[in-house]
C-alpha cells in the first residue's frame, strides 16, 4: 500500500475517534462494515460474545444523528426544531425526509397542493403562518 494511502487511513481513523458518536461503524483501515462481537456488563463483568448488528441509529451520518436527537428532544414540534437549529420549515422537513430514508423508511408521499405551498414558502411568496393555514385547509378537504 502506498505511504500516502496509509497516512490517509490513519488520518481518517483519528477523525473517527474524535467524532461524537461512540460506536465505530466503518473499519478505519478498509472502510468495511463493523460488527459488535462482545457486550460486557460494567457492573458485574459478565460478557456475551457473538455477532451483533450495529443499531440503525448509530449508522447515521453525524449531522442526521444530531438532528434526530433535536427532533426527539422537541417531541417532533417543527417550530421548536426551527428555533433551536435556526433553520426554516422546508429545511427541517428535508432533514426529516433524509433521516427517514437513512433509517430505511420512505417518506410519506405528499400531494401536489402541499408541494406547491412549500415551494411558495421556499421562494418567499408566502409566510410560514400562511403556509401553515393553507396546509391545514388542504387537509380538511
Amino acid at each position: 500500500m502506498h505511504i500516502n494511502k496509509i497516512l490517509d487511513k490513519i488520518n481518517n481513523f483519528i477523525k473517527i475517534i474524535h467524532m461524537k458518536t461512540t460506536i465505530l461503524t466503518k473499519c478505519p483501515i478498509c472502510n468495511s462494515k463493523m460488527l459488535i462481537s462482545e457486550l460486557r456488563c460494567q457492573e458485574c463483568g459478565v460478557s456475551v460474545s457473538g455477532t451483533f448488528e450495529i443499531p440503525h441509529a448509530c449508522l447515521l451520518p453525524q449531522d442526521l444523528y444530531d438532528f434526530m436527537l433535536v427532533f426527539l428532544k422537541n417531541r417532533g414540534n417543527i417550530r421548536d426544531i426551527e428555533k433551536e437549529l435556526g433553520i426554516s420549515y422546508p429545511t427541517v422537513r428535508s432533514r426529516l425526509d433524509s433521516l427517514l430514508e437513512n433509517l430505511g423508511y420512505k417518506p410519506a408521499p405528499t400531494n401536489k397542493e402541499i408541494e406547491d405551498i412549500i415551494a411558495k414558502l421556499e421562494t418567499g411568496e408566502i409566510t410560514a403562518e400562511e403556509a401553515e393555514k393553507m396546509i391545514k385547509k388542504s387537509k380538511e378537504t
